[in-house]
């Protein structure tokens, strides 16, 4: 591995090209946003777009993918199949994804799941208030108690999820909502994190908050590898048997 963990930032780019509501926010795209303070914080960073031929997501790519940081929204049907199969075989045999806001309705999160994944929603620009519910997690060194994101989109519980193996962070909405909006998992060899705040009329992705838990997921997410377990027939037994 690369002192910095390689990552891939995936995006639809999708909003950016017909919303200038969005492009006047994000004007290089989400992913470029998100490369950008990666690439500062010392990460091996590139990423790749839904249009690219094989989603931008070849063998060769993952392969060389620590991490991969999934956005998507209003194309996720548009993922195809195979490329789901791609990316869950790196997951398993080692590859962190971190799935980002509307990413939880994403094929492959929703794969790695095993539920719905479905949730209550509201877009009215309210103030949400993160809380830090597990301060010893690596993914939330360095980060505050709690901090404030002045306007979000509320994402709000029941969140349709496996119980997760460490919860990291909560938000607390000014509509009175709450969300479990830092969750991590173990699946396979692979870790998977994944983190609501970031709709993409709000220049979320800015606050330095944010980057920091994301480049923390991205550190921790690419610390767990598939040490060389063996599968397969085992033709020997290790003890004698018989007489």
């Amino acid at each position: 591995m690369h002192n910095k963990p390689s990552v891939t930032v995936w995006n639809e780019y999708r909003h950016e090209k017909s919303d200038e509501d969005v492009r006047s926010v994000y004007p290089d795209g989400i992913h470029q946003a998100i490369a950008k303070f990666l690439l500062e914080a010392g990460f091996s960073t590139q990423t790749a777009t839904l249009d690219e031929p094989e989603h931008g997501l070849t063998q060769e790519r993952l392969d060389q993918t620590d991490v991969l940081i999934w956005w998507g929204h209003m194309a996720h049907d548009e993922v195809d199949d195979a490329i789901v199969d791609r990316v869950q075989k790196r997951i398993l045999e080692g590859m962190g994804l971190i799935a980002l806001h509307s990413a939880h309705f994403s094929k492959i999160f929703k794969r790695m799941m095993g539920t719905t994944c479905n949730l209550r929603w509201r877009e009215i620009g309210e103030k949400e208030r993160v809380w830090t519910v597990a301060s010893g997690h690596p993914i939330a060194k360095g980060v505050r108690l709690h901090f404030e994101v002045p306007q979000a989109e509320m994402y709000g519980e029941f969140f349709d999820i496996p119980e997760p193996d460490v919860l990291v962070f909560v938000s607390w909405f000014a509509g009175g909502d709450v969300f479990r909006s830092g969750c991590c998992w173990q699946r396979g060899f692979g870790r998977v994190f994944y983190f609501a705040p970031g709709h993409e009329t709000y220049p979320i992705y800015y606050d330095k908050n944010i980057q920091q838990v994301i480049i923390n997921a991205c550190q921790w997410a690419a610390d767990h590898k598939n040490p060389g377990t063996p599968f397969g027939h085992v033709p020997e037994p290790l003890e004698r048997l018989g007489n």
